[in-house]
């Protein structure tokens, strides 16, 4: 029997080429129908509150690895970052640590023909931030007030060291900010003093490094400092839950109608036993008071 005989060099050549073509255009095949497997897959669009970041990432983890083949985008930015999100159609929920503002619901209204939905998902202390080793550990509503408008400038004012206040600030596209400038400054102007930081994750830093240092935002970011009780009344989830705490406040999630489908059904799951369980793993509190 006759041997067969080797292939040409060229021949060899050819193969390879062909192999490594058809390598190429199957993985363009497998990527494409990766992307349009995605481009179909349900799809909700969280944008807004940078205090509720940290829970709306949670939630968006937990639901998808319990509820395969749906993207949960989440972003931060601001209550009214998210608030406009919302009204340009970019996003299907906002996030938000205050009430839309008047403006927000009319261009709501504009657009959509509707002032929006509110939905209550958790609750929060609005905490004042000293560091650890300050030794001022108490503070009335008033007295955070009038450091905030200027009037009170040293700690030793307040019983602690010779020392001026370094005030932080929140930016003022921050629910937060406002929230704080209505129910804390009574709507009066920040102090020109104050230092503006970009997150609450920013404001924690500096005053987790600075004794001297006071600051404001979410009870979750408080680890590292020490969340000062107000009017004798420590920021609890027993306090918070029982409106104890003075400047308790709720969360929300705005929709511009009632929600539907995917986006009812994520909303429908946060406010459930398995979502308010994330809400206190996440370091705020759930809506309803514990049995």
């Amino acid at each position: 029997m006759r041997a067969c005989s080797p292939l040409p060099k060229n021949a060899e050549t050819g193969m390879r080429s062909a192999c490594v073509a058809l390598t190429i255009a199957l993985a363009v095949t497998l990527i494409q129908c990766s992307v349009i497997r995605r481009v179909d897959a349900p799809i909700v669009r969280i944008s807004g509150s940078d205090t509720m970041l940290i829970l709306t990432r949670l939630w968006a983890e937990e639901y998808m690895t319990r509820h395969g083949g749906v993207s949960v985008y989440t972003r931060g930015g601001g209550t009214a970052t998210g608030a406009e999100h919302l009204v340009r159609g970019e996003a299907d929920i906002c996030a938000a640590s205050r009430p839309l503002l008047p403006e927000e619901a009319s261009r709501l209204a504009r657009n959509f023909r509707t002032l929006g939905l509110s939905i209550l998902v958790a609750k929060d202390a609005l905490s004042v931030y000293l560091h650890p080793d300050n030794p001022v550990r108490s503070l009335t509503l008033e007295q955070v007030r009038d450091i905030y408008l200027g009037e009170i400038k040293e700690w030793s004012a307040l019983g602690g060291r010779e020392s001026s206040i370094r005030i932080l600030n929140r930016m003022p596209n921050s629910g937060t900010y406002l929230y704080f400038k209505e129910h804390v400054l009574e709507g009066a102007a920040y102090s020109s003093t104050v230092e503006t930081m970009p997150t609450t994750r920013r404001v924690i830093e500096v005053v987790a490094a600075d004794p001297d240092a006071i600051g404001y935002g979410g009870i979750a970011y408080s680890e590292r400092i020490f969340a000062c009780p107000i009017n004798g009344v420590a920021p609890t989830e027993e306090n918070v839950i029982r409106d104890r705490y003075p400047l308790t406040r709720y969360l929300y999630f705005y929709t511009v109608n009632v929600p539907e489908g995917q986006v009812k059904d994520f909303i429908d799951w946060t406010l459930s036993p398995e979502g308010q369980e994330v809400v206190t793993r996440a370091g705020f509190f759930p809506i309803w008071s514990p049995e």
